[in-house]
């Protein structure tokens, strides 16, 4: 009884400890390329979007940028090269559109790049928030699902000031849900089960 108690734990310990639990699929997310910019009053800057597919393969992005419109405009989108067909939007107030596509399915997008390169004007002394909104924004998988595998939590932002700044701080329009929770219980909870495992099978052996 005992060898066969024995080999379960062994079993056990090694499944348990696969790297496929432990570190799971890294997949894919937006970030800007300065995560702090400062402007003058009626000057202009420029940051990028870049896209890191993780560990996927990719067909196409949609990126929704978001900003105080009272604080900052956006006057110009240029497109990146990572994605050899761009269009985007800048008309909407406070939110930049910016998509990108592969023209073939067969050349799928598997390297980090910039997507596209935003440019923004100061309106005012102040200071606002770039962020990627998580409703709306996606990161598309080539696969047959055409699967978003966007990890929102893995997204940065930036911080921008206006002149002297003041006026107060303006930040996203609100907390924006996160893909990936799933992820991280899960890194939590089984190693928590493995311990209860062992302790359990230990209380039997003895």
């Amino acid at each position: 009884m005992k060898k066969i108690l024995k080999t379960l734990l062994l079993l056990l310990v090694f499944f348990l400890s696969s790297p496929l639990l432990f570190n799971p699929a890294w997949a894919g997310f937006f970030k800007f390329d300065k995560t702090t910019v400062s402007v003058a009053n009626g000057g202009t800057f420029q940051i990028a979007v870049t896209v890191d597919p993780g560990s996927d393969s990719l067909n196409s992005v949609d990126a929704y940028v978001t900003f105080d419109s009272t604080v900052l405009k956006a006057t110009a989108v240029t497109a990146g090269s990572l994605f050899p067909t761009v269009s985007h939007d800048e008309s909407t107030t406070g939110k930049v559109y910016i998509a990108g596509m592969v023209n073939d399915p067969a050349s799928s997008i598997s390297s980090a790049g910039t997507l596209a390169t935003i440019t923004f004007q100061g309106l005012k002394d102040g200071s606002a928030t770039l962020a990627f909104d998580c409703n709306t924004s996606k990161i598309i998988k080539n696969d047959i699902n055409a699967s978003n595998v966007l990890v929102c939590s893995q997204n940065n932002s930036a911080a921008v000031t206006v002149g002297s700044g003041g006026g107060g701080s303006s930040s996203p329009p609100s907390e924006l849900p996160q893909s990936g929770v799933f992820d991280n219980v899960v890194k939590l909870v089984v190693p928590g089960m493995f311990l209860l495992l062992v302790g359990g099978i230990f209380r039997l052996l003895l």
